[in-house]
């Protein structure tokens, strides 16, 4: 695990009446509520009130779903968690799901924290997913993240 050039201090501060929208995957639920969790925690420390929060079932439902709420916020997080099985889909799904987030967020001009990790195990997503004994808090960090980035655009 890296955690190696974290970005510390030097953000943006929110901007005033900022519209965060969330969504999140509905597979491997626990470990999900645990970014969701962190990026909840993020937002507010940043002052910064969720104005939706929204669940797809996986996270190939991800991009369409941040495309969506991209119309009516100014930052999106995605949040959700591919476990490496043994068949190619992970590679599939990842891919996919990666680059369909990277487009929503170039297409619609609205920054789209990308929350979603792509691990090996389930222990590789408990040391990022924010909860007790975490070492990286990946759903704070894409909040962090399209917040900061919300406060350089117009």
């Amino acid at each position: 695990m890296s955690g190696a050039g974290v970005p510390v201090g030097g953000r943006r501060p929110a901007r005033e009446g900022l519209r965060l929208g969330v969504v999140h995957t509905r597979w491997n639920e626990d470990l999900v509520q645990l970014l969701v969790d962190g990026a909840l925690r993020a937002a507010e420390a940043a002052g910064v009130s969720v104005h939706r929060i929204e669940a797809v079932d996986g996270s190939l439902e991800l991009p369409l779903a941040a495309q969506r709420l991209a119309a009516s916020c100014d930052a999106v997080v995605a949040l959700g968690v591919v476990i490496e099985g043994a068949t190619p889909h992970f590679e599939h799904v990842s891919r996919s799901c990666i680059d369909g987030l990277t487009r929503v967020s170039l297409d619609t001009g609205v920054p789209v924290g990308n929350g979603v990790l792509t691990c090996h195990t389930r222990e590789q997503v408990l040391e990022r997913a924010g909860g007790e004994g975490s070492a990286e808090d990946k759903g704070g960090d894409a909040t962090l993240a399209a917040i900061d980035l919300a406060g350089l655009l117009p």
